[in-house]
């Protein structure tokens, strides 16, 4: 694609204390005390504001005086590294001059990264746009970096397309829908330079996107926390913008539960897996985006009836997550005895699960000690799946308490082999097979077994189990995951995603250079050996809205 370019480090100015607008005291994230902790509280228990420096790595002794990164010292020197008293690992510049690659320029501003850098690959499809969901990791290594223009400009032109007139085919879609992706297009000859936007009417599946607009706020709020410039956030039309995605959201319907009605393949798993309906990855994002929103939301005409409209969801949304969502050895003893067709309020099996519908690999994979979300329930139906992003989201937005996030760290501990293995990350657990694949997936050949979205494992969550291994004080998790993936991603060049049991196996499918999955070791790597990154894109807990949920058994063992 020929918009995009090398362009080498820039120095960038940008204001280096954190913002105040919100109730959380984020305020003393920088000044950060030596301590010295083997089994550490998580930072829900403590304070975001605490933050210690709690790296376990070899020989590296844990240091003081950390700094947010508002500049760098050296050219072609990320200025996370200049800082730090040991040398980076030895792929660190290639993953960043392989991420710079993937620049966009938009009119000569860069406003994005594509997809993926694959030379070899024959079919382009839609690998060379700007996906909102994949630019997050890279976002956020670029604010980490202290180069905020590029996120800036990837904020407002989203923003722009987002006011442009939607239709699938003669259907309109809502007002507030953020695009999935967009590609720039260079007319050399004109000197001209304009955008195509996808809303998924040109998509695989032909499926919208739900989670773009929550991705957009987490990552305004990032941009706010990173920069501690509160005036992009103010702007009318960001405003504007934040309510129109929550208007589709908070819209009232026939819904008796306060979670999030999908479609299959309306997020990261964009093919159907048989996530429809209340997919946890959605419920997550869709909370964080909720709580990010009301940080930053102003309490005017317009802004108050929205800020009272979240108030509500997110009081019933976390109370309904909490509790029908979670899953340990005792509540899924409790779901073995259910009792069926329960009428009335009394009822204990609400949903009427049928317990000969349980399948029989949970019972082998639930430790004793330990918890997570499972990934859908509906009535008459649990998917007792495990979904990594949508555990990792619950974990940096506080909607798991923090009990059950010490219990979902307690179960990847347990389930290193299933989950982590060879290469991190396993996006979902366990593979659907056999017959069950061919009617769920409708027989698609890129979700085999083991494979892609089906089991497969993806380099990019990386940084969303580093940042959630850094707030539940588990950082030493992170470390061993990052060492794993660091012994084979440039040697395999960035891969998209590994298949089999263990991830031992380049994708069958995978594109090589895959931004994201540079961009997420990178972000994982910064967050790892400067924790108080984790500002940008973790929530405390709030306190008003913290529920009396019984804690979890794992927390009693």
């Amino acid at each position: 694609m020929d918009g995009t370019k090398v362009m080498g480090l820039r120095n960038v100015s940008s204001i280096c204390s954190l913002s105040e607008m919100d109730d959380h005291d984020l305020s003393r994230l920088l000044d950060k005390p030596r301590l010295n902790i083997e089994r550490q509280r998580s930072f829900d228990e403590r304070s975001l504001s605490e933050l210690p420096i709690i790296l376990t790595r070899g020989s590296y002794d844990n240091y003081e005086g950390m700094h947010s990164p508002c500049g760098r010292s050296g050219i072609d020197t990320p200025a996370s590294w200049d800082r730090n008293s040991f040398d980076p690992h030895p792929i660190v510049a290639e993953a960043w001059e392989a991420l710079r690659r993937t620049l966009v320029y938009f009119r000569g501003q860069p406003v994005g990264t594509i997809a993926a850098y694959d030379h070899a690959s024959e079919e382009v499809l839609n690998y060379d746009q700007v996906f909102v969901r994949d630019f997050v990791p890279s976002a956020l290594a670029f604010l980490m970096n202290g180069e905020p223009e590029i996120v800036k400009n990837f904020l407002l032109k989203t923003l722009q397309l987002q006011g442009w007139e939607k239709k699938v085919d003669r259907f309109k879609l809502g007002e507030g829908a953020m695009p999935a992706s967009f590609k720039v297009l260079h007319d050399p000859v004109r000197k001209l330079d304009t955008i195509i936007a996808d809303f998924g009417e040109s998509a695989i599946g032909r499926v919208a996107p739900v989670d773009s607009g929550f991705w957009w706020i987490i990552l305004l709020r990032a941009y706010t926390k990173s920069t501690g410039d509160l005036s992009l956030a103010e702007r009318p039309e960001c405003q504007k913008g934040m309510r129109l995605i929550l208007t589709l959201c908070l819209a009232e319907g026939f819904d008796t539960f306060p979670t999030l009605l999908c479609a299959d393949g309306c997020s990261m798993i964009d093919r159907r897996m048989d996530v429809y309906g209340y997919p946890i990855e959605i419920q997550a994002l869709f909370y964080m985006a909720l709580r990010c929103a009301l940080s930053m939301l102003k309490q005017d005409a317009e802004g108050k009836d929205c800020i009272e409209r979240i108030e509500k969801r997110l009081h019933a949304l976390s109370y309904h997550m909490r509790s029908y969502f979670w899953l340990d050895f005792q509540q899924l003893n409790d779901i073995y005895r259910y009792k069926t067709e329960e009428y009335s309020h009394t009822a204990v099996n609400k949903f009427n699960v049928i317990p000969d519908s349980i399948p029989d690999w949970i019972f082998d994979f639930m430790p004793t000690r330990g918890g997570y979300f499972i990934g859908n329930v509906s009535p008459a139906r649990m998917d007792f799946r495990w979904f990594c992003l949508g555990n990792c989201i619950a974990i940096l937005s506080s909607l798991a308490t923090p009990e059950q996030s010490v219990a979902i760290m307690d179960l990847i501990e347990a389930r290193w082999d299933e989950l982590v293995g060879e290469m991190p990350l396993k996006i979902a657990y366990p593979a659907i097979e056999k017959h069950e694949w061919r009617i769920v997936t409708g027989c698609d050949p890129k979700n085999t077994r083991w494979s892609y979205h089906n089991g497969g494992s993806w380099p990019v969550l990386l940084w969303l189990l580093t940042a959630a291994c850094i707030k539940t004080g588990r950082p030493q998790i992170a470390r061993q995951a990052i060492d794993l993936a660091e012994t084979r991603l440039l040697k395999d060049g960035w891969p998209e995603y590994y298949d089999g049991k263990l991830g031992r196996f380049i994708g069958k499918q995978a594109r090589k250079y895959q931004t994201w999955s540079i961009a997420g070791y990178l972000v994982a790597k910064m967050m790892l050996e400067d924790p108080s990154h984790l500002g940008m894109i973790a929530l405390e807990e709030d306190k008003q809205r913290k529920p009396m949920i019984k804690r979890s058994s794992s927390w009693n063992c």
